[in-house]
Formats: C-alpha cells, structure tokens, sequence
C-alpha cells in the first residue's frame, strides 16, 4: 500500500522523487548548520589568539548567511534531481541568482553593522565634539539603505530583468513621486540644516513655534522633543527651515529681574542697607554670575530696588532664585526692612 503510494505520479515526478529531494533540502540545512558549529569553534579559537577584532566579526557575522548559502545550494542540488520543465527550470534559475544576490547584501550589511558597533560607535564617544553622534545613525542607515538598494538592483539584473528599464521607468514616475512628496523631500533638507548649521543637540531645550521643550531624538525627516509637560512632540524638520528656532541651552546665562518694594518709611541710610544687602548676597552666591541693583523709582505703597543678575550656565534656576529670595528675606528680617503690601478697608454704611 506504501509502496504503491509511493510510486503516484505528480508534476511528472514520483512521491518517492519528491520526497528524496525534499530529504536532500533538508538534509543540506541540517549539515550546514553542523557544520558551521564545528568550523566556526574552530576559527574562534585561532582568531581568539590574534590582537585584531576583525577576523572575530567576520566570523560571527558570517554564521547565518552562509549558513542560507548551503541551503541554497542543497536545494539546488535537490530540486535538480527532479524532472522538470523548461519553464520551472528557468523560473528556478532566477530565483537562486536573485537570493544569491540578497544573501551577498545581507552578509554585507551585518559586516558593516558590527564593524559600525564595534569601531565607529566607540571612536565616536571618545571625541569631544557632539555632531559626530547626531550624523552617525544617519550615515548608519544610509549605509544600510545603499548596500540592499545596490543587492536588490543586482540582484534582479542576475534574474534576468532590464534594470535600466526598471529604473528609467521609476525616473519618470519619480517626477510624480517628488511632486506627490515635497514635504517630505523639505523634511529632509530640514534634518540636513539641523546638522549643517548645527541648529541644536540632542538634550538641548529649544523653542519653536509654541512648542517648549528638550531635543530626544534627531532623525531624517522629523525631530522629537519632550515639551516641560513631560509630553513628546513630533516637530517635521521643514519646520526648522521656515520657523525662528530658539536654542534655550544655548544660552550662556540665564538673567533675571527683580522689582523688591521696600517701605517708605524707609530713611536715605535704610534705604541704602537695603540695596547693600542684596548687592553682597548676590556677590557671594557661586551660581550668579553678574548682577546691578538700582533704587529703580517710587511706587503707590513702596519704595522700588530694581534687581538684575545672571544665573551660570548648569546651575539650576529656580534652585538659585529660591535661595536668593530666601536670603533676601531673611536679611530684610533681620536688619528690620519692611516690605509692604498694599491693604484695603472696607467700612460697611
């Protein structure tokens, strides 16, 4: 009864035929798994024992692919011991060129992906410039975009397809494409301006067109940024193209202005300790980096001390306001300085 089922005929082949060829294709994926294992344990032992990192890369970046490479070839080898038509024959044919091809790519591109995680991403941390971290993941998937584009492009010339026909066609239908994604193409010619006139860093605090808050993440057609309410925004990059950018982190200081009304009970002297006091606190505070304190005028209840002074960049603002507010006050106190506040009677008829 096996036997006999065995020997049924589908596609001009026999069960028995089908089954030895998938046998075969799966045979093969099985060695050339073993394989690997063995001569890869072996080559990490001896490339363990040179000083360059790269022969160790090689290795590990060359597991899988190869690894489809020998699948691809037992399922060359099985598929061929099949009776097959011309047609299938050919179809075969420019399918395995085609996954040749990719499987080329592939293996470039996990080489240039280690090579990037190993070398360039370290290099690159040890500079003290911060562009090279904004440019780098672009340069990264650039990189990556370029290697499969050019696979894909062999790799259907290697099934037998016209490729200049392929891409004169998509020359034509590009005119339609950029027209339909103009905002896309200023998205991009906005990221390029963030890192050509570098605009701002990823951790800085900008200000664009309502919009407050610190710089997460740069990419090629968008930016995110975490406003001060703690919520992330998309900002499109043609944005910062047509719309005032102000860097907040940029900043060497950040300046201050005060009005203190002070009583106008207050004599010439009195009036003068008062301005003395706030003079030398702030000379003595390490986060201040400048300041001016003038009787500035005189108001309805008070007399007005104008006080101006500069917080250094990296010290915390309202840290330092608190703390000189506080002193303020608490010398005012001590030295007797009042600082009214107006009042109001209300006498019922």
């Amino acid at each position: 009864m096996v036997v006999g089922w065995l020997a049924k005929t589908y596609y001009n082949n026999t069960v028995k035929e089908w089954l030895y060829a998938l046998l075969i294709i799966f045979g093969v994926a099985i060695i050339a798994k073993i394989f690997y294992k063995i001569i890869g344990s072996i080559l990490k032992r001896l490339t363990s024992k040179t000083k360059s990192k790269i022969d160790d890369i090689f290795i590990d970046m060359l597991e899988e692919p190869l690894v489809f490479a020998l699948i691809l070839g037992g399922a060359w080898f099985g598929l061929n011991t099949l009776v097959l038509s011309d047609a299938i024959k050919a179809l075969l044919v420019k399918a395995f060129h085609f996954l040749i091809a990719i499987d080329i790519a592939w293996l470039l591109a996990r080489l240039f992906e280690a090579i990037y995680e190993e070398y360039i991403v370290p290099f690159a941390k040890n500079t003290d410039t911060e562009l090279d971290d904004q440019i780098l993941p672009l340069i990264r998937k650039g990189v990556k975009s370029i290697i499969w584009a050019l696979g894909i492009v062999i790799a259907l010339n290697n099934a037998g397809y016209n490729v200049g026909a392929i891409l004169a066609g998509l020359g034509i239908g590009g005119i339609a494409l950029a027209m339909a994604a103009k905002d896309t193409i200023s998205n991009i010619f906005g990221g390029i301006a963030i890192f050509t006139d570098q605009l701002f860093l990823i951790g800085d605090r900008i200000k664009i067109s309502g919009i407050d808050g610190v710089v997460e993440e740069i990419r090629l057609r968008s930016t995110k940024v975490r406003t001060m309410q703690g919520r992330l925004t998309t900002i499109p990059n043609s944005e910062f193209i047509s719309a005032a950018v102000e860097n907040v982190s940029s900043e060497p200081s950040r300046k201050v202005k005060v009005t203190l009304g002070v009583s106008c009970d207050l004599s010439k002297k009195k009036m003068q300790k008062a301005m003395k006091i706030v003079n030398d606190l702030l000379e003595k505070n390490k986060n201040v980096v400048k300041h001016s304190v003038a009787f500035n005028g005189f108001g309805d209840f008070t007399f007005d001390i104008f006080v101006i002074y500069y917080i250094k960049k990296g010290a915390g603002v309202l840290d330092t306001k608190t703390q000189v507010n506080l002193e303020i006050l608490n010398q005012f106190n001590k030295h007797k300085i009042d600082m009214p506040y107006p009042t109001q009677v209300v006498r019922k008829a």
